[in-house]
């Protein structure tokens, strides 16, 4: 079967004559009739493949895990793939998964799960840059989206996709699950946060719009990934996470429409290919309690009220927002009767897949349902080359990632974000690059980069510092010509103020830097404060040129921030 299959899908692929950036719905005659062949030529088995994204264990396409075994039956990540035939797999970077070391082992991973297959999988990452970063250095690291959004500049946000793109695709990537297109309408949001843009709805999509195109490209090529617009219909607006529980969010459709929508649609106009679901609760639109993931109104806002009819994936079905109501074998077939088109990472995948064949089967969905969906995941993989194109190129692969001119890019990108939000006492920028800096509070590793970059001394205090580490902090800064203090949820950590409103104590100057959510900045008394959104070396290397004065602050707080010292949307100092 893999023969004919690839041979219509290469003609399928000669028929594609439009730019990327038209929506997906704009196939043209040629290519719907040979992408129709295609999906009549696989058996049904095979369509439900296409169905489902899943995990892997190992960074070898022959590496025999114990987890694929417990998780799958079979050892590799190879035999994985040659099982199930998937839609997609997705690389992860931590314990549990653990697929990512280097770009040439990346590179060489993906060639291996392209070569298991009969139609080659989506492979996927959630590369958001920021605090959701699977694969870092060599790779060009950025700030992230609130970082961008301070940033306020759309060339900028499309140049930092552009190259992520590049350098995904080196490594055999094809889809990132990117841009974040929530607006961050909740302060006090534990799961969103820096990963937004913005609290305002036309930065958010102006900004998404941009990162669409630079992920995709404005013509189709073999530089860019698919890219996924989430989590719909808007996870901004909650206090809970929806990896742990089942968050609610009170709106309206009216105000779905003015808060929640315009960075999708926005997406949509610039032809992105896939967008993710978030396991929302939205009783206003839906008051059966269904997640929006399993939700037909919800979904309807999507395909009905935007018009979108590009692939619907969901979150991952491993979260407890979506888990809460139903079993593991029941949620892939409500999600597909709700209108989604691909299953991320459900918990077991044998289990899930014989589920929607049972359904079909049974008539509970029907075949023709599966083809559909099957037919927008095909469409998707012709016009991103993901069937056609050639292997990574394992040998060149390490020139492509973290080239110098990316890194230039990244650094002058990121020198625009860095936000001066007070400097009351005249500290900034300091009249010589300091002899004796002192960088203490949150963050191990960002306390150390920031010193060396400075040529300090580092004593992290961690998140909530204990009284021995206040004081052992206050008499550090005796010795110190300047102190920096950086925070990460200061709002919520008594501590962390503790130690700022000590070292503040001293007489000594103290610059007090939020590295994370700008909201910290209205907590304390600190005559300086600067925020930079994202806590990464490139970050920190940017905060040292705006503190020592080689470059000045431009970035606007692109969001609210409420508090005891409030601060409006659009604020920021400028020197």
């Amino acid at each position: 079967m893999l023969r004919p299959l690839v041979a219509v899908a290469v003609a399928a692929a000669s028929a594609v004559t439009s730019p990327a950036t038209a929506a997906p719905a704009h196939t043209a005659p040629d290519q719907a009739q040979h992408l129709t062949a295609l999906v009549r030529g696989m058996s049904l088995e095979q369509k439900v493949g296409q169905l489902f994204v899943t995990y892997l264990h190992g960074q070898s396409p022959d590496e025999a895990h114990p987890g694929n075994l417990r998780d799958f039956g079979v050892a590799t990540p190879a035999e994985v793939v040659a099982k199930f035939q998937p839609g997609g797999v997705v690389y992860f970077n931590n314990s549990s998964y653990d697929n990512i070391d280097t770009p040439r082992q990346i590179a060489a991973l993906s060639n291996g799960l392209r070569r298991a297959s009969r139609i080659p999988p989506a492979i996927a990452t959630d590369q958001e840059m920021g605090i959701v970063t699977r694969i870092g250095a060599p790779a060009t690291q950025f700030p992230g989206n609130m970082a961008l959004g301070a940033g306020r500049s759309a060339e900028n946000a499309e140049r930092a996709a552009r190259i992520t793109a590049r350098e995904l695709r080196a490594m055999g990537i094809t889809q990132n699950f990117a841009p974040d297109a929530d607006v961050n309408s909740n302060p006090a949001n534990p799961v969103i946060g820096v990963r937004s843009y913005s609290s305002d709805p036309a930065l958010t999509a102006e900004l998404t719009a941009a990162q669409v195109r630079g992920y995709q490209g404005r013509f189709l090529a073999q530089h860019t990934v698919s890219a996924t617009a989430k989590h719909f219909p808007g996870h901004g607006d909650t206090d809970t996470d929806s990896h742990s529980t089942l968050p609610t969010v009170d709106r309206t459709e009216a105000e779905w429409s003015e808060v929640d929508a315009p960075p999708f649609r926005a997406a949509i106009a610039a032809g992105v290919d896939s967008v993710m679901t978030a396991h929302i609760q939205m009783p206003k639109i839906d008051p059966s309690g269904e997640p929006a993931t399993l939700s037909k109104p919800a979904l309807d806002l999507l395909r009905e009220n935007l018009g979108y009819d590009g692939v619907v994936i969901t979150d991952s079905l491993a979260m407890a927002g979506v888990r809460q109501l139903h079993s593991d074998a029941e949620i892939p077939v409500l999600a597909l009767k709700a209108g989604v088109d691909q299953l991320l990472m459900p918990v077991n995948l044998e289990l899930a897949v014989n589920s929607v064949l049972a359904a079909v089967r049974s008539g509970e969905l029907s075949e023709r349902r599966v083809d559909r969906s099957v037919l927008r995941i095909l469409r998707m993989k012709v016009l991103r080359g993901m069937i056609t194109s050639p292997p990574a190129d394992v040998d060149a692969v390490d020139s492509a990632v973290g080239p110098a001119e990316h890194l230039a890019a990244a650094e002058a990108i990121t020198d625009r974000t860095v936000t001066a939000v007070r400097n009351d006492a005249g500290v900034l920028p300091l009249a010589a690059k300091p002899t004796a800096a002192l960088v203490t509070g949150w963050g191990e590793t960002t306390t150390r980069t920031l010193a060396g970059v400075l040529g300090g001394t580092a004593l992290p205090t961690g998140s909530a510092p204990t009284q021995a580490q206040v004081a052992a902090a206050v008499q550090a800064a005796g010795n110190a010509d300047v102190v920096v203090v950086l925070t990460n949820g200061l709002s919520r950590q008594p501590a962390q103020q503790t130690l700022l409103t000590s070292l503040l104590a001293t007489g000594k100057p103290v610059i007090a830097v939020a590295v994370q959510n700008p909201y910290d900045v209205a907590h304390t008394a600190a005559p300086t404060w600067l925020a930079t959104y994202s806590y990464g070396a490139v970050s920190m290397e940017a905060l040292a040129r705006v503190i020592t004065g080689e470059v000045g602050p431009v970035g606007k707080l692109p969001v609210e921030v409420p508090g005891p010292t409030p601060y409006p949307f659009g604020h920021g100092l400028e020197w």
